[in-house]
């Protein structure tokens, strides 16, 4: 089972193929030029994470390690996934009932998302579940598990 690892966590590690270190990487805005869709289709203008979409495609899952702040991810951690849009076409689906990129590739990796933050009560907490799996609902992915880093650690996962 092939694994990427996308982190804010520093003492966090898991077995995988490649990790996309956040608490290291600033990723870029993107400046909406659809150059992802009509010039180099599948591919950002910036190439910063060519090495990220190809490994992430080729994954069976994600491993997901970010830091809550204010009850949210972190703006670098958005706009990763605001960058993620070079991985579907820039078509609409309504097959769902409701407006859907349409998928590039035949398979998205499943998602893993330890969070490592406090909630002020269990509402916003609720919110922020339901935004992580509306994420990778419309990001394809079909098993989406969003807990505490706690119970990564408490499953075994390893911490350094």
């Amino acid at each position: 089972m092939q694994t990427v690892v996308i982190k804010e966590c520093e003492n966090i590690k898991t077995p995988n193929v490649f990790t996309l270190d956040l608490s290291k990487k600033i990723v870029k805005d993107c400046i909406g030029c659809w150059s992802c869709w009509w010039k180099t289709p599948g591919r950002c203008i910036y190439k910063d994470l060519d090495e990220f979409y190809h490994q992430y495609i080729k994954a069976d899952r994600a491993i997901y390690f970010p830091k809550i702040t204010k009850g949210f991810v972190s703006g670098n951690l958005k706009t990763l996934f605001d960058r993620m849009i070079p991985l579907y076409l820039p078509y609409t689906t309504y097959a769902t009932g409701e407006s859907m990129h349409v998928p590039r590739y035949e398979k998205y990796p499943d998602i893993e998302f330890y969070y490592d933050g406090k909630f002020k009560n269990v509402a916003g907490r609720q919110i922020f579940v339901d935004y992580i799996n509306r994420v990778f609902y419309q990001f394809y992915s079909k098993n989406i598990t969003v807990k505490p880093i706690e119970e990564y650690i408490a499953e075994g996962g390893d911490k350094m």
